[in-house]
């Protein structure tokens, strides 16, 4: 009895980790390849995550930030946190780990948080030349964040990040504005 029922509860736990996904909107169906290479060096350090495509892990997230270093083996550490219900709520830590996809120029990375079997893309579809903000999504269209290196950018930047997006092929009505 035992036996038969762990693959019926893997096959289930899937069935509904696909369910989840495949209710997401997609934001952009013809997702670009990435404009430009990445220095990691550069890239690293403190983002704050101005706006987003709302997303089931990050769910009733305030003041998100996302902290990139370099390791010693060649990964890229992710620490991602945020202030669960408010700016002032509780924090909530994730840490994961970023391999570099080979031949794109630092641009497209393989993340993951769980372990080896839950990896997303995350590709860096445009940025700043200064490295002072970033656009960031994947291939399907369902995720979007817009990361700046300041918590409160000025409205000019918001208002010109919100344009790159939409010219990247973005919905931006889809976009939720990340409070600090």
């Amino acid at each position: 009895m035992r036996k038969a029922l762990v693959p019926l509860v893997l096959l289930g736990g899937t069935a509904l980790l696909l369910s989840a996904c495949m209710h997401m909107p997609v934001g952009n169906p013809t997702v670009p390849q990435p404009s430009k290479p990445v220095d990691l060096k550069a890239y690293a350090g403190l983002w704050y995550e101005i706006g987003r495509y709302e997303n089931r892990f990050e769910k009733g997230c305030e003041a998100v930030t996302a902290q990139y270093s370099l390791r010693d083996d060649g990964l890229v550490q992710v620490v991602n946190s945020c202030r669960q219900g408010a700016t002032d709520g509780p924090v909530k830590v994730s840490q994961g780990k970023a391999k570099i996809v080979e031949n794109s120029q630092n641009a497209k990375l393989k993340v993951s948080f769980f372990g080896p079997f839950f990896v997303g893309d995350y590709w860096v579809l445009d940025r700043a030349d200064d490295y002072s903000w970033s656009i960031v999504g994947e291939p399907r269209g369902k995720y979007l964040w817009i990361l700046t290196r300041d918590p409160n950018p000025s409205e000019s930047t918001r208002q010109g990040l919100m344009t790159r997006v939409k010219a990247l092929g973005y919905d931006t009505a889809l976009i939720r504005p990340t409070q600090h």
